[in-house]
């Protein structure tokens, strides 16, 4: 890819200058600020405008005369509001945020604008149902059969108030998705707790005290610096920092305060998101009806593998079956150990995630501790490129200078096929970052590969973590849920990387079926569960050994601890989603709350607290893609399992089986995007249909039909 930039719309001289227009390249991160953004994405949403009249008037029902010229209105949103959405996750601010609350509804409105056209609606329809339609290939007739659907959804089929009122609808919950997703990312910021007495921090783990100080250091510019060994220590509702202080934290009462301050996230004052919730909903359902469908998840559901909710459903009765009596075993283990221990109050939540990392030690013998320092980051990538490169035939290389980054922690790298040409580029942001970068972790599309004026454009991709920084000259030294996290995340740019569709609409990770779309990512966490791959991407960043071979087998022998709590979580999560989608009246007296109350008192063998209002930072289903769609996790387990089976049955150390799996599994799974019914893709590779049988063996778990 060229890094020469473009700049277009150049009749308009007060917008040359304006990174957000440069079309051709990498997009200049470095130089995109707040004030941008208006004035760009107004530009362009005239001329796509414009170009959208144009194409309504004169379009021919041909994928030359009608699908193109789609797909080339697309590029200009790419390099803008692509940008500005990926700025808004990992560089967020107040500037930012206005400006991009006050382009939002025009955004929306042209999406809208398009799939609302009732020429390009029957343009759609007459490719369908013409006699060229069989001369398209599978990818194109899906993307078209898509965009119908997209459409009908979008409300093509309404007319008059019906039709204002959906649109009035898509308009506020754009902003409220966005409402929500702040919320978050403030109340997670707010929270600080600050520890001055050193006999508080006994039993921390190093990375803890290191984390501790840097962030109090990062908040306390003036006056003495923090250090790890002698405080102030400040805890954070940042995962690096929250997870290892609820593990390793001995005074109960100041576990419990952080612990609640967790679950209460933006549910109070100027940050409530209760309201959101309620709101989301109510439009959500008469989205669902004005479309004629029952609820939303009937109608979501029309675009995903499941078939309706009774799969859904099914499924969710299989694996709660499954995993409900080991959970039942895993609580009453920790209160054994608990009161073992001298614990004389009843087990709490924020006893669980520091008994349970007792039991762990105790069961076999290990710490994460002693782990973090065999991973460095620098060295798992290695490794990780390693994997890839037996696995599919494509290589990496750093290519950090060849394109803007929007933070000195971002790494770029090259993806090379078997003869050395480019396939792709990524961008890796790795480390957490608080105060300005949502939590979790997720791979996005940056450019989508598609032609440009007759030459292939390669895919990029993003890729962001939130893992533990590097702290007083140590590098990143990375826990193993870290390390699994990182190999999750590079499934999914697998797929985004390795995609050979050639049309932008079905290539990578679009037009894939949401529930399949994890397949991908969790096929990936298997591998560090292989010894050969495991120790060979570790090496101790002091003393250059590899992980020993006795950590390596208690990893493995831990793989399956609290399998079923694990799995009984995921399952709760799922039906509340489900349940607020399907059965649950927003405007009835039951709240949501109630409804996450009851579901979680029937799975989980510790209900929440009756205050909880975890949904209030629900990011996944209030502000991201996985609204009635959360049981996709467990969905595309069961088929990555069942990928991953493949290669056990093929014989993980015979190398030269691995490789030829391998290529069909990139040919097959990485490579048709959403370009083939996934299901067929799947038994493409498989060579049959799926079974939940690897799950529950990789889980220790045992299926519902033997368990009596």
């Amino acid at each position: 890819m060229e890094r020469k930039e473009k700049y277009v719309y150049q009749e308009d001289q007060t917008q040359i200058d304006n990174p957000l227009l440069v079309e051709t390249g990498f997009p200049p991160f470095d130089r995109v600020a707040p004030e941008h953004i208006v004035p760009a994405i107004e530009h362009i949403l005239r001329q796509a405008n414009a170009r959208l009249e144009a194409l309504e008037q004169n379009l021919s029902p041909t994928w030359a005369g009608l699908l193109q010229p789609l797909e080339q209105l697309d590029i200009p949103f790419e390099y803008s509001w692509g940008v500005v959405s990926h700025l808004m996750g990992v560089k967020n601010s107040d500037e930012l945020r206005k400006a991009h609350s006050q382009v939002l509804a025009d955004i929306v409105q042209f999406g809208l604008r398009i799939k609302q056209s009732p020429a390009i609606y029957q343009g759609l329809l007459s490719i369908r149902d013409g006699d060229a339609w069989h001369k398209l290939d599978e990818a194109q007739q899906r993307i078209i059969e898509q965009k119908i659907r997209a459409a009908k959804h979008a409300g093509v089929g309404l007319s008059g108030e019906a039709k204002e009122r959906f649109n009035a609808i898509a308009k506020e919950l754009s902003q409220l998705h966005t409402d929500f997703s702040n919320h978050v990312l403030d109340a997670t910021k707010a929270f600080e707790f600050i520890i001055t007495d050193i006999k508080q921090t006994e039993g921390w783990p190093k990375t803890l005290r290191q984390i501790a100080a840097h962030s109090w250091n990062a908040v306390n510019k003036e006056g003495p610096k923090a250090s790890p060994e002698h405080g102030p220590w400040r805890i954070t509702l940042d995962y690096p920092s929250y997870v290892p202080f609820m593990e390793h934290h001995r005074n109960r009462t100041q576990r419990e305060q952080v612990y609640r301050a967790f679950i209460l996230r933006a549910s109070s004052g100027e940050l409530d998101n209760s309201g959101l919730i309620a709101r989301i909903l109510t439009l959500r359902k008469e989205e669902a009806v004005l479309l004629g469908h029952e609820n939303y998840a009937d109608l979501t559901l029309e675009s995903k593998m499941a078939p309706d909710v009774a799969a859904v459903q099914k499924m969710f009765a299989e694996l709660v079956q499954a995993a409900r009596k080991p959970a039942m075993a895993d609580l009453d283990a920790l209160r054994q150990l608990a009161e073992a221990s001298g614990q004389v109050e009843p087990l709490a939540h924020w006893d669980v995630p520091f008994w349970a990392e007792r039991l762990r030690e105790q069961r076999f013998e290990f710490t994460d501790e002693q782990l973090r320092p065999y991973f460095p980051l620098h060295r798992v990538i290695d490794g990780l490129f390693s994997l890839c490169t037996r696995l599919f035939g494509v290589t990496f290389e750093q290519a950090d200078g060849q394109a803007s980054v929007w933070h000195e922690d971002v790494q770029f790298y090259r993806v090379k096929n078997g003869n050395g040409e480019t396939m792709a580029w990524f961008y890796l942001d790795p480390y957490s970052r608080p105060a300005e970068k949502r939590g979790g972790a997720w791979m996005d599309s940056c450019l989508s590969r598609r032609y440009i004026d007759g030459e292939l454009r390669h895919p990029v991709v993003h890729l962001c973590c939130n893992g533990t920084p590097p702290v007083d000259g140590r590098p990143s030294l990375m826990s193993f849920g870290e390390v699994t996290t990182l190999f999750h995340e590079f499934g999914h740019g697998l797929q985004g990387m390795l995609t050979t569709v050639d049309c932008s609409d079905a290539a990578g990770i679009k037009g894939i079926e949401w529930d399949a779309v994890e397949i991908a990512s969790q096929f990936m966490e298997n591998w560090c569960y292989h010894k050969p791959t495991l120790i060979g991407m570790t090496t101790h960043f002091e003393t250059g050994e590899p992980l020993p071979d006795s950590l390596f087998d208690k990893i493995c022998a831990a793989r399956t601890f609290r399998a079923g709590s694990m799995m009984m979580r995921q399952l709760e999560f799922g039906i509340t989603d489900m349940m607020l989608h399907t059965e649950f009246d927003p405007k009835g007296d039951t709240t949501v709350f109630d409804v996450h109350q009851q579901i979680a008192q029937d799975l989980n063998p510790l209900p929440p607290l009756p205050e909880s209002r975890f949904l209030c930072s629900f990011s996944h289903i209030f502000a991201g893609g996985y609204a009635a769609g959360y049981y996709s996790y467990k969905w595309s387990e069961v088929l990555s399992a069942d990928a991953f089976a493949a290669f056990e049955e093929a014989g993980l150390e015979n190398d030269a089986a691995i490789a030829a799996l391998g290529r069909r599994y990139r040919h097959t799974i990485l490579s048709c995007g959403g370009g083939r019914n996934p299901m067929k893709v799947f038994q493409d590779f498989r060579g049959r249909s799926p079974s939940t049988e690897a799950l529950l063996r990789h889980s220790g778990l045992r299926h519902p039909a033997e368990i009596k």
